[in-house]
C-alpha cells in the first residue's frame, strides 16, 4: 500500500498521538512489533487511544524472562481490541533452532536466527507498508537522531522519538500501565535473560543489553537485516 496523504511537518514537540493518527490514516495496514519494554507499553496505550486496532507482534526467542511473558499476557488482557501475535510460540533453548551456547559465542548469529528471521518472515507474509515502533532518542547513543518517520522498504514510525525516560515513566505511572517489573529493578531495556543485565547509574538505557559483547542492537533496526 502506498502512502498518499501529505506528510505533516512534525516537530520535536509534536504529540505522539498526532503521529500515530497520521500513521493510521496514511498506512491503515501498519502493525506494531513489540518486546513490551517501558517504551513499548506506553506506545501500546497511546496507539489504542489514537484508534489503533491492529496486530502487536512479539518474537519469543525461548530465552525471555518469565516477567516479560507475564507482561505480554497482562497487556493482552488489558487491550482486547488488539491482536497479540507471538512468533516462535513455545520456543526454548533446547528446541534445536540454535546451539545452546550460540548466544555466548556469537550473539549476532543467535539474534539473527531466533529474533530477526522469524519477524522478517512474518513481515514478508503480511507485507505492511509501515511499522509503529517504540524507539526513542535517549535510549542509546545509536538512536540519538532517529526521526518520527523513517523511509525505507517499509516506513518506520517512531511516535516516541522525542520522549525522555522520565516522561515515559510519568505517563506509565499516571495511566497505571502494566510495566515489566524488571524495569523497576534497573533492567531499563529487557531482552533475553542470557544477554541482559541491570543498567548501572549513568549508563544508557540499553547498556545492559549484550554488555561486553560489542553489540548494541539485535539486528531489527540496524545492520543488513534491519526492518
Amino acid at each position: 500500500m502506498t502512502a498518499t496523504s501529505p506528510r505533516p511537518d512534525f516537530t520535536p514537540d509534536s504529540d505522539p498521538l498526532d503521529v500515530i493518527r497520521w500513521t493510521l490514516e496514511t498506512h491503515p495496514d501498519a502493525l506494531m512489533p513489540s518486546a513490551f519494554n517501558l517504551n513499548g507499553v506506553v506506545l501500546l496505550d497511546l496507539a489504542v487511544k489514537a484508534g489503533y486496532r491492529g496486530e502487536v507482534v512479539f518474537v519469543d526467542t525461548g530465552y525471555h524472562f518469565p516477567e516479560t511473558l507475564a507482561t505480554r499476557d497482562r497487556l493482552a488482557a488489558r487491550y482486547p481490541e488488539l491482536t497479540f501475535v507471538t512468533l516462535n510460540d513455545g520456543a526454548s533453548p533446547e528446541d534445536g533452532q540454535t546451539d545452546p551456547a550460540l548466544y555466548s559465542s556469537d550473539p549476532d548469529a543467535c539474534c539473527a536466527v531466533r529474533k530477526v528471521a522469524p519477524l522478517q518472515a512474518y513481515l514478508r507474509g503480511r507485507a505492511p507498508s509501515a511499522l509503529l515502533n517504540a524507539r526513542s532518542r535517549d535510549q542509546a547513543s545509536t538512536r540519538a537522531d532517529i526521526p518520527f518517520i523513517e523511509d525505507g522498504a517499509r516506513v518506520k514510525v517512531n511516535p516516541l522519538a522525542h520522549w525522555t525516560r522520565e516522561r515515559l515513566e510519568t505517563y506509565a505511572r499516571e495511566q497505571d500501565l502494566p510495566v515489566n517489573p524488571l524495569y523497576w529493578d534497573g533492567f531499563l531495556s529487557v531482552g533475553c535473560w542470557t544477554c541482559t543485565r541491570a543498567v548501572r547509574p549513568g549508563e544508557d538505557a540499553r547498556a545492559g543489553r549484550w554488555a561486553g559483547k560489542g553489540k548494541t542492537e539485535c539486528g531489527l533496526w540496524a545492520g543488513d537485516g534491519k526492518l
